[in-house]
């Protein structure tokens, strides 16, 4: 290989800090060591195969599963740029990391286990995520085969999440729902002066007798106008 072939080879490797995890690589192992194998995968670094990342069963010998020269798919698991160094694992990662489960956020899965409770849904996490019947659908449903099908494609939301548990909890339903006081634009807090007039209002020393009740419904609309009254005065000397 000529100096500028050479050249021109090493700018076309990959650059580790466009590398992300999760990421595919086609490689080859250049080196066995004790603890692991060294992977060219196309970058400015070789990547380190831990002898953990070779199989989900316990390995003793990185030879029981890779040789030198052999040519494996591998994913990224981590990158750190600024030491040079690529981990890389012969198992592929989940689609959805434990982190990336936040609640509320909208998933798609295959159902792929029917119980009389409810279904499980692969969705590419640890562990397939729970639908239970109750929540498939608003209503009373008696069974989730009423609803939901295997092999079926299905849309929820996360409603809950136990990493220690390995639990993951859907809803389809929660689609769903209507939370009207999430749209309601957000109200001014009342001043000091505001507030004490609207409790005024509202009589919170509370009526001791059928006679007081009287007297406070008589004067509701006197106070109301003492309110607006106020309230419009000190805007005006407010501005």
């Amino acid at each position: 290989m000529t100096g500028d072939a050479a050249t021109g080879a090493a700018s076309a490797r990959l650059k580790l800090a466009d590398l992300q995890p999760k990421t595919k690589l086609q490689g080859k192992v250049k080196k066995i060591e004790l603890f692991g194998a060294f992977v060219d995968v196309g970058a400015e670094k070789d990547g380190l195969l831990h002898i953990s990342q070779l199989r989900k069963e316990r390995t003793n010998r990185v030879e029981d599963v890779v040789n030198v020269g052999q040519e494996v798919t591998v994913w990224v698991r981590n990158v750190d740029a600024k030491v040079g160094r690529i981990d890389l694992t012969l198992l592929e990662p989940f689609l959805l990391d434990w982190d990336d489960l936040k609640l509320g956020r909208v998933v798609t899965g295959t159902v792929n286990r029917m119980e009389k409770f409810g279904a499980f849904v692969e969705i590419g996490a640890e562990r397939p995520a729970f639908i239970h019947v109750r929540e498939m659908m608003q209503g009373r449903v008696d069974d989730p085969s009423d609803i939901v099908k295997m092999g079926q494609a299905v849309e929820a939301k996360v409603i809950a999440v136990d990493r220690q548990k390995r639990r993951i909890d859907l809803s389809m339903k929660a689609l769903d729902d209507y939370t009207p006081e999430e749209d309601a634009p957000d109200e001014k807090p009342l001043t000091a002066m505001e507030l004490a007039l609207r409790q005024a209002m509202q009589g919170q020393a509370g009526p001791r007798d059928d006679r007081r009740k009287k007297k406070n419904k008589s004067t509701k609309p006197e106070l109301e106008d003492v309110f607006e009254r106020t309230l419009k005065h000190h805007a005006a000397n407010k501005g």
